[in-house]
């Protein structure tokens, strides 16, 4: 089989694509022969700086879709034909999804439903686990999504138009909260308006704070947050007492100054987010919550969704990573 592989770390062309034996499905494993592997921001971050064992090639990706075509022992052997997700393929693994078969537990290849697409299901993994764990975190919130589980709730979404923030728009929507969101383009806008965002608030050409006040007089209770740095005065103007910020990426910067005496008074709630190492019970409520908003239609992609495909072959993995790296707005799936 065709695999892309690295043995340092590096920029995107320590990847290379080579051949490698099948795997065989070891037991509680299945197989999975991969139809699309998702790219997200943490593939080319692990690349960069992440090095394989000695002697080791680590092959990227975390996220993907496919159809089992062999299951270990253990494992129903109804599974074999089975349209499904994957998530979290390459955490502590050598064997990520930018490969033509993938082997891993079973649990990890979710099952999909015939009206979802493969290439939704390489875009869920990551940026919908991360969202749902964002979405949980509130103050008296829900453990697992669920329609009504946010009822009442107002919720900030930052950077409306990424991965991430498209699945956090869908899955507030859907468990019943009210969303706003941030963006800084009208291209972007359209995206964010397609998600299902309720209002949309271009921060360049807004007074984002005094707009998102307007919208929710009371304030926000939970804001998804991928740029904390950058929106950490924007956050507190908008936050209603007991609010949480949620964030879950370090690109507007490494550090975050957080006013400790406002942030006493108003009981605000700062928490991070790595989605790799939140608890397991939380990761397993999240792939159930998203199995049920893809079943129900409610978590879609593509740009009529507001999440743009890109596709790129195998053999341009490193182009895809860098296209990631580079801020492609809409999901980088790699075609196998």
């Amino acid at each position: 089989m065709k695999a892309i592989v690295y043995e340092h770390s590096g920029a995107s062309d320590v990847l290379s694509l080579t051949d490698r034996p099948v795997p065989e499905p070891g037991p509680g494993e299945v197989r999975v022969k991969v139809a699309f592997s998702g790219v997200n921001p943490t593939d080319w971050k692990s690349r960069t700086n992440a090095q394989p064992g000695a002697g080791a090639a680590q092959v990227p990706n975390q996220d993907g879709s496919g159809v089992v075509d062999a299951v270990g022992p253990g494992v129903d052997a109804a599974r074999v034909g089975e349209r499904v997700w994957i998530w979290e393929a390459a955490w502590q693994r050598a064997d990520g999804t930018a490969q033509e078969y993938v082997v891993l537990p079973a649990r990890q290849a979710v099952p999909l439903p015939e009206h979802a697409s493969l290439e939704l299901g390489a875009s869920l993994g990551i940026p919908a686990m991360t969202a749902h764990r964002a979405l949980t975190l509130a103050e008296g919130g829900p453990t697992r999504l669920a329609p009504g589980a946010l009822a009442g709730r107002t919720v900030l979404v930052a950077g409306g138009a990424g991965a991430v923030g498209n699945a956090a728009i869908q899955l507030a929507r859907w468990a019943g909260a009210t969303v706003l969101t941030t963006v800084s383009s009208p291209q972007k806008a359209r995206l964010a308006e397609a998600a299902g965002a309720h209002h949309v608030v271009d921060y360049r050409a807004q007074d984002a704070a005094a707009v998102i006040r307007a919208l929710a007089p009371e304030g926000v209770d939970l804001v998804v947050e991928v740029a904390p740095t950058a929106n950490v005065a924007l956050d507190l103007a908008v936050l209603a007492p007991n609010g949480t910020v949620a964030f879950y990426a370090d690109g507007s910067g490494p550090e975050v100054t957080i006013p400790v005496r406002d942030s006493m008074f108003r009981n605000l709630r700062w928490l991070g987010i790595l989605v790799y190492t939140i608890p397991d019970a939380a990761k397993l409520a999240a792939v159930a919550a998203i199995s049920d908003a893809v079943a129900a239609d409610a978590l879609r992609g593509g740009e009529q969704a507001g999440l743009p495909w890109h596709h790129y072959p195998l053999a341009r993995t490193a182009d895809a990573h860098d296209a990631v790296q580079a801020g492609t707005v809409g999901k980088v799936l790699i075609d196998l």
